[in-house]
């Protein structure tokens, strides 16, 4: 031992410090490595927002989900979408604030924020303040934005309206399960078929149903109003939607606004 600590003492002080400055510099190269192959969001407040795609109507083409009638009881893979990159998100990040809008529950049809405070939300515990909201108003009419304490922060909160099949409050869409609802019932072709509330809809007792718009907080923070248009693939109309139109695919307008805003403004 004693020659040991003999020959450290022989070696130069400055030969030492090259050393341990070059240790210093593999370990941090190591870390970054294995955080970057992991995918590993280790602090997402340093992200910075695209702030290009604030206060302007963002367009959402076909966004694809869930496209099998062979179970429709069973609840469809949960989809991710960043309304603040404009892009769908991966389900292996769904415990991160990459993403602000889950599209989950049957046929991934029950829509709801990033929270990480709720336990029972998809991004628990990932630091999220997101929420979800809606209103039975037209997309172009929303203009304020609603107090925190308005938003919901549990998973799959909206999703069929009351006035169809299987309502669950006031919803972003109508299931018409027997085609009897917004049709006569005589067209096998349009029963199963689902209604997206984006503008009045009026239905066979001559009921018109309010335009629904969903208003949704971020997980930044950031606030969102939504029209959700279709669920048809290149198919924008009611009178065209039909049980065995091509489904899942999302067609949804947007405008995103910055953290602290109280109105919707488009510029």
């Amino acid at each position: 031992m004693k020659k040991f600590k003999a020959s450290i003492h022989k070696i130069p002080r400055s030969i030492l410090t090259v050393f341990f400055i070059a240790s210093i510099l593999t370990a941090c190269s190591s870390d970054d490595k294995s955080a970057e192959e992991n995918g590993n969001e280790e602090n997402p407040d340093t992200e910075i927002p695209d702030t290009s795609l604030y206060y302007k109507v963002i367009h959402v083409k076909n966004y694809q989900g869930s496209t099998s009638d062979e179970n429709p009881t069973a609840p469809s893979a949960t989809l991710y979408y960043s309304l603040e990159e404009n892009k769908a998100v991966e389900g292996s990040y769904k415990k991160t604030r990459k993403w602000d809008l889950a599209f989950g529950g049957l046929y991934a049809s029950f829509l709801s924020g990033n929270n990480g405070t709720n336990t029972q939300n998809n991004g628990y515990l990932a630091g999220g303040k997101g929420g979800i909201a809606i209103v039975a108003k037209p997309f172009n009419d929303v203009v304020d934005i609603p107090a925190d304490s308005e938003f919901k922060t549990g998973i799959d909160l909206i999703g069929t309206d009351d006035a169809g099949s299987f309502g669950n409050g006031i919803g972003w869409y109508l299931y018409d399960f027997g085609g009897e609802v917004v049709t006569n019932g005589t067209d096998p072709q349009k029963a199963h078929v689902a209604y997206a509330l984006g503008e009045p809809l009026t239905i066979n007792n001559g009921t018109v149903i309010p335009a629904r718009t969903v208003i949704l907080k971020t997980a930044n923070g950031n606030y969102a109003k939504i029209k959700m248009i279709s669920v048809y693939k290149d198919i924008y109309t009611p009178t065209e939607w039909f049980k065995d139109t091509p489904h899942m695919y999302y067609t949804f307008d947007y405008v995103i606004v910055p953290a602290g805003s109280t109105k919707f403004e488009i510029k």
